[in-house]
């Protein structure tokens, strides 16, 4: 009797098991892949905006965007697309122009009530270049991908992409890699996301947002957008 006591009490443990694992599985199955398109000012992603200065709509070839003036232009998205995600992708297609500020903050995801964030920038070298600069903050934890040795020309559209795998984040430009390091990370609650500018109205953007991608999960280099 206590030998069978013993046996199920073994095969109670291992169900509750595979169905808490079930359980993982399927929540994490659900978080289904965010996709942004800036071809409006009335909201972003069916969020809600706050619209900064005079964005413009423009036509290009490959869609519609939102292109901004590096001086008050931004959006200010009631939303933070990343919430809950314990591994993501964060890609934007974007045209950064000259004659902006050095330094410029172009997409920003913050929570509400912490510092905890992610943000995706670029600096431009005083030659018409430019470079991407990234940015993760976590609790005590913070890590800068600043890649100073990788520029682009200004004036045409990239694609740029930050990804989290758990472990390490690593960022590309038009799907090369350029600068990884390992991370401490804890999924973000709800907040907000500025475009164009850093949340607290700073570091202006100037140049053209098409569209960003959010996936709950380290995407490999092939499965990108294209500029």
């Amino acid at each position: 009797m206590k030998k069978f006591l013993v046996f199920s009490l073994w095969v109670s443990l291992i169900f509750a098991r595979a169905v808490s694992l079930n359980k993982t599985q399927k929540d994490v199955s659900t978080m289904t892949e965010i996709l942004w398109s800036f071809d409006n000012l009335e909201a972003v992603g069916g969020n809600s905006i706050t619209v900064l200065g005079a964005p413009r709509v423009i036509d290009t070839p490959n869609g519609k965007a939102t292109e901004f003036d590096g001086k008050q232009d931004g959006l200010l998205v009631n939303g933070l697309p990343l919430t809950g995600f314990d591994q993501f992708t964060v890609e934007v297609i974007f045209r950064p122009d000259a004659d902006g500020l050095k330094e410029q903050r172009f997409f920003h995801m913050q929570e509400s009530a912490s510092q905890n964030r992610v943000l995706l920038e670029t600096r431009l070298t005083g030659n018409s270049r430019w470079f991407l600069d990234t940015y993760i903050r976590s609790g005590q934890t913070d890590k800068t991908l600043f890649a100073e040795n990788f520029t682009h020309p200004v004036g045409q559209w990239y694609q740029a992409a930050l990804v989290f795998d758990g472990r390490e984040m690593r960022h590309y430009v038009n799907g090369t890699e350029e600068l990884a390091s390992e991370i401490s990370f804890t999924p973000l609650h709800q907040g907000q996301t500025s475009i164009g500018v850093r949340i607290n109205r700073v570091y202006w953007f100037k140049g053209a947002i098409r569209k960003a991608r959010f996936a709950p999960r380290a995407l490999m280099p092939e499965e990108f957008l294209q500029p």
